[in-house]
This record gives C-alpha cells, sequence and structure tokens, in this order.
C-alpha cells in the first residue's frame, strides 16, 4: 500500500500507548512512507524517552534523531487545547489522527469540564484550524471508543460529541474527509485493566473485580491500528469504522492471569461512571450500518453526507460486548497469544503499568 507516501503525518497525543503504536507502524511504511511524522503531546518527559527509544542510546540530540531518521519523525510540544497550538502543528500536514484524549473514566467523572476541554475542545480546535486557515489536509481520523455510544459517563458523553465533530465538519470542510474510528479496550494500554491486575499479582493481592457480571470488548494495540489504517484506506465521508472483536468477562481475564496462583479475587463494585457492558454499535446505529469484512462502518448520522439511501445491515441487534462471550479457556489463550501472562511480560522486561 501506498497511502502516506510522501505525506506529512501529524499524530495527536503521540506519546500515549496507541500513538506510539501509530507512530512505529507509519515509519515502517506498511502503508507507504511518509516524508514527515509529528508526534504531537503536552508531555515533554514522555516525548523524550520515546526519542530515546527510537535511537537506541542514553543521550541524544534533536539533530542526530532527525539525521538517524532520514528527517522523518518530529516532535512538538503542544496541547489540542489551545487553538494556536495545534494550529501551528497542523502546517503543510496531510494526515491526521486525533489520539489526543482524556480518556480515564473516573478521572473525566471527577473533572468534566477537563475531558470537555481535551475531548471536545481539542477536536473542534482542529477543525476550525482547517476551516478558518484553508488548510488543504487530505483526511483527519477521530480516534473515539465503545463509550461514546449510548454513553452514561462523561469520557462517553465527550467521545460522542467529538465523533458528532468530526462527521460535521465534512459540512464545513468539504475538501478534507473527516472519518472517525469506534473500539473497545486495548489490551494492556496505559490505564487498562490487565497492567492492573499484573501488580495486583506481583504484590500477591488480591486482585479487584467491579462485579462478576461485567464485561469488555479485547483488541490489542496493533489492531487498534488495524481499525485506523482500513478507515484511512476505505472509509467515506463521516463514516465510523468498528472493528469485530471478541469479548469477555472481566473475571475470567483475571482468572486467567493468575493461572495456578492461589491468590483472592475481590469485588469492589462500580466505578463511577462504568457501564456493566459495552456497546460498538447502537440499535439505532444499526440501520445505518454495512459489512466491511474485519469491520462494520457506521454510515454518518446526516442524511446530506450518506452515499446510499438504502442499508441493509448485517446487525440484528446492537452490538454489545454481553453477547457472544470467549470462554475462559479462550482468554487463556488470547492471553498467551498477546504474550500478556505475568511471565511473560516480566520475561520481556515489559513495564507492568504502561
Amino acid at each position: 500500500m501506498s497511502l502516506f507516501d510522501n505525506k506529512a503525518v501529524l499524530v495527536t497525543g503521540g506519546t500515549g500507548s496507541l500513538g506510539k503504536v501509530l507512530v512505529r507502524r507509519l515509519l515502517a511504511g506498511e502503508m507507504g512512507k511518509p516524508r514527515k511524522i509529528i508526534v504531537f503531546s503536552r508531555d515533554e518527559a514522555k516525548q523524550h524517552f520515546m526519542r530515546l527509544d527510537y535511537l537506541q542510546k542514553k543521550a541524544s540530540t534533536d539533530e542526530v534523531i532527525y539525521h538517524n531518521l532520514y528527517q522523518i519523525l518530529e516532535f512538538h510540544i503542544g496541547d489540542v487545547r489551545d487553538f494556536s497550538s495545534i494550529a501551528g502543528a497542523l502546517q503543510e500536514v496531510d494526515v491526521v489522527f486525533n489520539a489526543a484524549a482524556l480518556k480515564q473514566v473516573p478521572t473525566c467523572e471527577y473533572f468534566p469540564y477537563q475531558a470537555v476541554m481535551t475531548n471536545i475542545t481539542g477536536p473542534e480546535n482542529i477543525v476550525r484550524a482547517i476551516e478558518e486557515l484553508r488548510l488543504p489536509i487530505e483526511t483527519v481520523v477521530g480516534i473515539s471508543t465503545d463509550k461514546a455510544c449510548k454513553p452514561v459517563n462523561v469520557m462517553g458523553m465527550t467521545k460522542a460529541i467529538q465523533e458528532r465533530i468530526i462527521i460535521e465538519a465534512n459540512i464545513r470542510c468539504p475538501k478534507t474527509r473527516f472519518i472517525c474510528v469506534r473500539y473497545g479496550n486495548v489490551l494492556a494500554s496505559r490505564g487498562s485493566v490487565i497492567p492492573l491486575f499484573h501488580e495486583q499479582i506481583r504484590n500477591g493481592g488480591p486482585v479487584t473485580i467491579t462485579t462478576p457480571e461485567m464485561t469488555r470488548f479485547l483488541l490489542s494495540l496493533d489492531q487498534a491500528v488495524d481499525t485506523i489504517f482500513a478507515a484511512v484506506k476505505g472509509a467515506q465521508p463521516g463514516e465510523t469504522y468498528i472493528p469485530r472483536v471478541p469479548s469477555a468477562r472481566v473475571i475470567d481475564i483475571a482468572t486467567a492471569l493468575l493461572g495456578k496462583r492461589k491468590i483472592e479475587i475481590t469485588m469492589t463494585g462500580i466505578r463511577p461512571g462504568e457501564k456493566l457492558h459495552e456497546i460498538l454499535v447502537s440499535e439505532e446505529e444499526r440501520f445505518r450500518t454495512q459489512d466491511r469484512g474485519d469491520f462494520y462502518a457506521i454510515a454518518p448520522i446526516l442524511p446530506e453526507l450518506r452515499r446510499e439511501k438504502h442499508i441493509e445491515s448485517p446487525l440484528q441487534d446492537e452490538y454489545s460486548s454481553a453477547y457472544d462471550l470467549m470462554t475462559p479457556e479462550q482468554v487463556v489463550t488470547l492471553m498467551r497469544k498477546q504474550k500478556l501472562m505475568l511471565e511473560d511480560v516480566i520475561a520481556n522486561g515489559q513495564e507492568l503499568l504502561r
């Protein structure tokens, strides 16, 4: 594929768990070789260590980085909340991946306006800059979450509005294609449950579960990037791409990681804003949903943007994590395949909490 050949790509939130894998895959050139990749985030320390990871040195300078990476990789300190900051980073960019987010559910519940600033004002600033500065950007991809579907928490509510901002931007900026991707829990991403279970097991327990009935969709960071690349390749303006992935009970994940260890599992109750089950396609959205192989594509809610008036949906119900659950044995197999068992993490020298 050559979608990114000679393109300048901006990754907001580029030092996050997803951002780092996205940057690595872009640098690998599997979808073409970009002329420039800009890592945009507000965390100076994470950018510094990301530089060192690529250099594999104990010390570095920007000049060495650019030389060693053929002047491809750039680091830009900034915040999507600040219009001038993101507007400056968008200059001469062809493709934008907006992975910047405030994404911890309890954090967003206790600091809702901070979630609004990052998850709503941030993407609006991107659209506003393209519109007001007439930037010739080809594609903007909004990274969303299953929590945006029928949201009950602040994080999901703000992400749902981000999706609407991205979709409506196709009307405001018709020369740019704005699309979304929406997916569930990313295995072992920073702040997710698996690193927490690893830490609890390493400390001798107890392992804490909110409730035995809770289920979640599961996918790897690379599967998340696969969804993003599939959307860039095939999504029409305003469409939202959804990966077709397995789901499991959270207690089965904990049990799989525990193995034969005699460690207590305790129930703590559902945290503020948490859902019992997550949904990737709602009952209302399924009528606008099409089959795209390993993915579903939800047509935009705005009729002006729809290419087809009549859509034959492959879904008979909403796409919920409560359905078609993996067996406990399948969960063990998945954890081993993804090398997420505690012994694998320790053997590979990975950080327990990313």
